[in-house]
């Protein structure tokens, strides 16, 4: 009777620290977001083609070992990875097919989502899943096969053939249903801390004229512009509620384009409404990918600008900075056009900037590879200065 005892009690104490484990993780997460300490990096198709596509199983998880300890030891505690870049998975998916991004066949080796929430959630790294919710393919003979999810599809404008590619239809209600789907999978499937959509929000200005020609002739009396913003902000709120009804823990968030004229033009993403509403984001990480000195857009008024729209205390504003650029002349920056040449500290003043400001809740770095395997003296340089902000407690 005291051996029964003994095993239900060391049981229960058990079940206790599995409990207490993953009630830890979680409040790190929220933390990372609530605390105003986020310091997150981007991890591409990109890279995942440089890493871990076609290699043997051991490869791929040493390689992700690697990874994950890299952006650890630099401070990092939040990875934005590519799991969705073009309607398919890196992931075992009932919906979409393996990404080629991964593999060059029609199944994957392993789980490589499931690995890298292994690995990161064992350094405290959270993970927030990016999806590209439009993008088919970037070819515009790219051929959809009968057991891709839009194979049903073809043949209507649910998805559209553009110059630049193959894309799902904002407009299109089946799209919509698709999209849901494929969150609600991963967010029920897999322990992620988040979902990621970036600025893929409208293809382009004529894929939805069917649909809006439909609409007005039934009675609808939106501008087309109007139209537009409608129909991403229904996206957004399907996405968040969804997410939320599975597991509330988890975060949605979104990264528009850091000119917010651009956001309206051109993604036909009402930016400024959703940033002051409940039920569309957690957190907002535009793209402000400019220097001081940049002519229309130079990064203080920007970032002090996409402050200005929040309106609602729990969604956070984490800008994403553009690595990228060090080295090389910024074309669009007018007078600001040699910046990134001339300096070799901008994104350290911008974190500093940001850092400054009642506002800042983190950054994020665009992207792993041009930090860990940097291009020129002047991107090891940004490097050399971003990792002495990140490490400091």
């Amino acid at each position: 009777m005291k051996k029964l005892i003994l095993i239900v009690v060391m049981f229960v104490i058990a079940t206790f620290f599995i409990i207490e484990d993953k009630n830890n993780i979680n409040s790190y997460v929220n933390n990372n977001i609530n605390d105003n300490n986020v310091k997150a990096i981007y991890f591409s198709y990109i890279e995942l083609e440089k890493y871990i596509k076609d290699k043997p199983i051991d490869t791929i998880k040493e390689n992700i070992n690697t990874i994950i300890n890299n952006i650890s030891s630099s401070g990092f505690n939040l990875l934005i990875l590519h799991v969705r870049p073009f309607s398919d998975s890196i992931y075992p998916s009932n919906i979409f097919l393996p990404s080629k991004s991964v593999t060059s066949g029609n199944t994957l080796s392993f789980d490589i989502l499931k690995y890298f929430l292994e690995v990161s959630h064992s350094y405290n790294i959270s993970v927030h899943a990016w999806i590209n919710p439009y993008r088919i393919s970037s070819d515009n003979n790219y051929v959809i096969t009968s057991n891709h999810p839009a194979y049903s599809f073809v043949g209507t404008n649910h998805i559209k053939v553009l110059d630049n590619g193959v894309y799902y239809n904002p407009a299109s209600e089946k799209v919509n249903s698709l999209i849901v789907s494929g969150i609600e999978e991963i967010v029920t499937n897999y322990d992620v801390d988040g979902i990621h959509f970036d600025d893929y929000f409208y293809p382009s200005d004529d894929i939805d004229l069917e649909n809006y020609n439909e609409y007005k002739a039934l009675g609808g009396k939106l501008s087309i512009e109007e139209y537009r913003y409608k129909n991403v902000s229904k996206m957004l709120s399907l996405v968040y509620s969804s997410i939320k009804k599975i597991d509330d823990s988890v975060l949605f968030g979104i990264a528009p384009q850091g000119n917010i004229e651009n956001n309206y033009s051109t993604e036909y993403l009402d930016i400024k409404s959703i940033l002051s509403s409940n039920g569309y984001i957690d957190y907002v990480m535009p793209q402000i990918y400019f220097g001081f000195h940049n002519s229309s857009k130079p990064f203080s008024n920007t970032y002090d600008e996409w402050a200005g729209l929040i309106k609602v205390d729990s969604i956070r504003l984490i800008p994403a900075l553009a690595l990228y650029k060090s080295g090389s002349s910024d074309k669009y920056a007018g007078s600001g056009i040699n910046e990134w040449i001339d300096n070799s500290d901008i994104l350290k003043r911008q974190i500093l900037y940001m850092k400054s400001k009642s506002s800042y809740s983190g950054f994020s770095i665009f992207r792993y590879e041009h930090f860990y395997n940097s291009s020129n003296d002047n991107m090891k340089k940004e490097v050399y200065n971003i990792k002495e902000i990140l490490l400091r407690k």
